[in-house]
């Protein structure tokens, strides 16, 4: 088979992220549904409405402080080789606490305009673990630095321009739902053309992605989960477990990393 060149190879991730765009512009704008607001669970306990949704939260907020106590704290020296390689992964922890606050504030009382504050967070765990992989993989000048922001401010751009149409009546969620997918896609592409890595197995971006699929999958069964379950616990309460254990496994793979440079 070929070998691709440098070249090539980042000339593959443009095409493929110019099809990204041109397939979400070719679709019909999507607003927000009124009954994803509708979960499963709406029990209140303790005088804390939507109490599981609201609850199941504190898997992020624990993920999230644990992985900024490893990234900022002591052991900083021990899983970085450089400083700058440490900061898609403090931007990626923050975001994942923030998640778990934002989620919370939503789910007390399910809007649109909460909704926001749920989202953006989830932005931003996107978009600087996107670049995590990207200076792990292809450049660590760009993705430790200027892909990050960029990246960042892409992703809340989709969600504001999401809010900015929804209150002109037209919501339209198609650029978020690029935010949101689109790594999915693009980042076992980086694994394969980008074989040499430091920090980002294969082995954990693949269980990052499992966990985060079936996240989303709970989350589509919210109703169906709860009957299954005799109503004790619903799809969407499950799915916030799942997206912490996601998030967990990109910890767990900092804090397992080797010094050497394997392939995979």
């Amino acid at each position: 088979m070929m070998e691709l060149s440098f070249r090539q190879r980042i000339l593959l991730l443009v095409v493929l992220l110019a099809l990204g765009l041109v397939g979400v512009s070719a679709l019909e704008p999507i607003p927000q549904d009124p009954s994803y607001h509708l979960f499963a669970d709406r029990r209140a306990f303790y005088g804390i409405p939507n109490f599981n949704d609201v609850l199941s939260n504190v898997g992020f907020a624990l993920v999230g402080l644990f992985g900024l106590l490893a990234v900022a704290g002591v052991n900083r020296g021990r899983l970085f080789v450089q400083p700058a390689e440490a900061r898609p992964y403090l931007v990626f922890f923050i975001g994942v606490a923030l998640v778990g606050l934002g989620s919370a504030y939503y789910h007390w009382a399910p809007s649109n305009e909460r909704l926001f504050w749920d989202r953006l967070p989830m932005s931003i765990g996107f978009m600087a673990f996107s670049s995590a992989v990207v200076a792990d993989r292809i450049d660590a000048k760009a993705g430790n630095g200027w892909l990050l922001w960029a990246l960042i401010g892409a992703g809340a751009a989709s969600l504001i321009y999401w809010h900015c149409t929804e209150s002109l009546g037209r919501g339209d969620l198609r650029f978020y739902a690029l935010v949101q997918f689109y790594p999915m896609i693009a980042l076992p592409v980086i694994v394969g053309l980008f074989p040499r890595h430091r920090y980002v197995a294969a082995r954990y971006l693949a269980w990052v992605i499992a966990w985060y699929g079936l996240s989303k999958v709970l989350e589509h069964f919210d109703d169906e989960v709860f009957a299954l379950l005799g109503h004790t616990v619903s799809g969407h309460t499950l799915k916030h477990l799942a997206g912490a254990v996601a998030t967990y496994v990109v910890l767990r793979m900092l804090m397992s990393r080797s010094s050497d440079l394997p392939s995979n």
